[in-house]
């Protein structure tokens, strides 16, 4: 019996996803549980449309990241410190900043805990930041710490 799985089902398959199972497991559990549907044509059109319109939010939101790891490799962020005499800086710089200074140049809301540091900055100069977007989109940003 083909059934079309509703929500995910350990050791099975995923949300619409279409799967085979025995008779009884597929009336009587999977069905009656509202974790499957069967497979009739009308819910396999349903089906199509289902992963026709998944596949249209992918590629919007793909789209969308794209842009944004294209503003946000334009050009170095210039972040603010106070630094000593030598050009060390009082602290470190955090992704909390890093945020800040993305969202006040460059006009993006990105999630501190998106951003990681890839050196530790306690000096002026050039560093590098990496933001992760999920599902393998990321960029590299560069950093420019300058004094206050």
């Amino acid at each position: 019996m083909q059934v079309i799985l509703i929500k995910d089902v350990n050791n099975l398959g995923g949300t619409n996803e279409l799967v085979t199972v025995k008779n009884g497991y597929g009336r009587n559990y999977l069905i009656p549980q509202k974790y499957a549907v069967e497979a009739s044509p009308s819910n396999l059109k349903q089906l199509e449309e289902r992963l026709k319109q998944q596949a249209k939010k992918e590629a919007k939101l793909l789209a969308e990241v794209n842009s944004v790891i294209a503003v946000l490799v334009n050009g170095a962020l210039k972040i603010g410190a106070k630094t000593g005499t030598s050009g060390k800086i009082f602290g470190s710089v955090t992704s909390v900043q890093i945020a800040r200074a993305i969202r006040e140049q460059k006009g993006y809301e990105i999630d501190r805990r998106r951003i990681s540091i890839i050196d530790e900055i306690k000096e002026l100069g050039n560093y590098k930041a990496k933001v992760d977007f999920g599902n393998g989109n990321e960029t590299e940003v560069d950093l420019e710490i300058v004094a206050e």
